[in-house]
């Protein structure tokens, strides 16, 4: 079951959207104050409201009445039986007849639901909300006012505290030790019998004696002792980060704080993937980018696009990063206010680059964009590139970006895919600004990678016929080096190949390097004549 579709009507400075269908993973852009909040706050009202300010009607007026309707669809068989009871499963066939699809209605009037299937008000039948509650995702809203403590403890009513002992139960509710510890527990706290229960009701007695003496007056004063809840037994979470000083979290700073609190919300994601019986959440991220680098933010994405292969996604945002990547299961919306009204739009292929242009700065000067690039396999090559540009070529060569698709591995296969993935956007796309002037250096293709080398060749042919790619005699840089600094590819571990490059660079001559890594210094020359002229 997913939501499909969202209607919103007076809520704060959104005057009326219907029907703004949504997919697994969303993203709204827009400036700021223009309403990407609102839209957020008006769906966790939807799922969490009992009551409604002045602030939360339109215009600030409670005779504007709110309202928001959210339409679920591709509700099957599977879905129901996930319930906990037999009497839930039966209410929810008893609404939805032989409909794979419903709608459910709140309004700021009375703050109650109303049930719609194939266009009839069901109204709200006695009972059916406790199983409505447990059938429709969970709400998991993280705003920028959340800090990573808000997230870390452990509750048992919010959707990380659900997440958790779903997880806790899955792993040990079958241990014979877990079993016969929770009946001692329950003999311990909860049997009147017990000593440990007689000697806290004495406790109790003495507190309410000295309590009484200060109320002379007739005031009768209780005071009990309760016994500790089973489930709050793991009451939270301590993470801590060691980067040469062991620090609490808590105690870092916020983009290590905002990394960390989405950390968990995703490994709780992945563990729900695997409970049997798991419930679907929806995730509302507010300015999903803050306080995090733009590589984090790129990591972000994966880990949320993942997210939305088993629960929707939906977040707000102002960076570029977050957008500029497409994906089959994302939709793009524009959040714009005029005339104090937000309005919603989906972004498509055409619009996308003026809201990129857009959250990039909005003017040429701001985009920073280099002359051209130089793409590289591995970190390596690009660390010993760019020691080479700074140290002969800095004046001459300014402007050229040597970027790296993978990493320094024995096995190539996965880093010619990864260079197809770093050159089709700046070549193979919609816009190709670069696709006469980018440059490919990759290493010599071992018989393992053939297949994909000739797949890479048929479908960039123009590469190859413009002499844009450059490829090495051998299969690693480590065996490319001149004579004094070469090794084979197995003398040098992964872990040491960059700073081995590293130093290789500081070492060698210009006249070595021109000479001995001629097709290295062939493809940086090659990028620097293809290359934007200097301004």
């Amino acid at each position: 079951m997913k939501i499909t579709k969202v209607s919103i009507n007076n809520y704060r400075s959104i005057r009326k959207i219907e029907n703004l269908e949504i997919k697994a993973f969303n993203i709204f852009v827009g400036q700021n104050n223009h309403g990407k909040t609102n839209l957020f706050e008006a769906i966790e009202w939807f799922f969490n409201a009992n009551s409604s300010s002045d602030d939360e009607h339109y215009n600030r007026d409670p005779s504007n009445q709110v309202s928001v309707e959210i339409f679920f669809d591709g509700i099957e068989e599977s879905d129901i039986n996930k319930l906990k009871t037999d009497a839930n499963k039966t209410k929810l066939k008893n609404l939805l007849g032989n409909s794979g699809s419903f709608s459910v209605k709140k309004t700021s009037s009375d703050h109650k639901r109303v049930y719609i299937v194939d266009g009839e008000n069901k109204g709200n039948p006695q009972g059916l909300d406790t199983a409505i509650n447990e059938f429709l995702p969970k709400l998991e809203y993280i705003n920028t006012k959340i800090r990573l403590d808000d997230v870390s403890k452990y509750k048992d009513k919010n959707p990380i505290g659900v997440m958790l002992s779903g997880v806790l139960s899955a792993i040990i509710e079958n241990s014979q030790d877990y079993i016969d510890f929770k009946k001692q527990f329950a003999k311990l706290f909860d049997n009147e019998d017990s000593e440990v229960r007689k000697e806290l009701n004495k406790l109790g007695a003495k507190v309410e004696i000295y309590l009484q003496k200060q109320f002379p007056d007739g005031t009768r004063v209780k005071f009990g002792v309760n016994p500790p809840h089973f489930n709050e037994l793991l009451k939270s979470f301590d993470t801590t980060v060691y980067d040469g000083i062991e620090t609490k979290a808590e105690d870092k700073g916020d983009g290590m704080q905002r990394a960390i609190m989405l950390s968990i919300i995703q490994a709780f994601a992945d563990y729900r993937k695997e409970q049997l019986g798991g419930g679907s959440f929806l995730f509302l991220i507010d300015e999903a980018e803050l306080h995090l680098h733009p590589s984090a933010q790129r990591a972000l994405k994966r880990a949320l696009v993942d997210i939305s292969k088993t629960d929707q996604v939906l977040v707000n945002t102002h960076s570029s990063v977050l957008v500029v990547d497409n994906n089959e299961n994302q939709k793009i919306f524009k959040v714009e206010k005029n005339n104090r009204i937000t309005d919603i739009n989906e972004v498509g292929d055409v619009d996308k680059v003026d809201v990129i242009f857009d959250l990039l700065g909005g003017s040429p000067s701001d985009l920073l964009l280099p002359r051209n690039f130089l793409i590289v396999e591995g970190r390596s090559e690009f660390e010993f590139i760019n020691s080479v540009i700074k140290r002969f070529y800095a004046e001459t060569h300014r402007g050229l970006k040597i970027i790296y698709a993978g990493g320094d591995i024995d096995e190539q296969e996965p880093t010619l895919l990864a260079v197809h993935k770093l050159f089709s956007p700046l070549a193979g796309s919609d816009n190709p600004i670069y696709k006469k002037t980018a440059v490919v250096l990759i290493d010599k293709p071992n018989k393992n990678q053939k297949i994909k080398y000739d797949l890479f060749k048929q479908g960039y042919p123009y590469l190859f016929q413009k002499n844009q790619v450059f490829e090495l005699t051998t299969e690693s840089l480590e065996e490319y080096y001149p004579p004094a600094y070469r090794k084979s590819k197995n003398d040098i571990p992964n872990d040491r190949k960059v700073s081995y490059a590293k130093d290789v660079a500081s070492k060698v001559t210009q006249l070595e390097f021109e000479n001995e890594m001629k097709i290295i210094f062939d493809a940086i020359q090659t990028c620097n004549s293809k290359a934007f002229p200097l301004t």
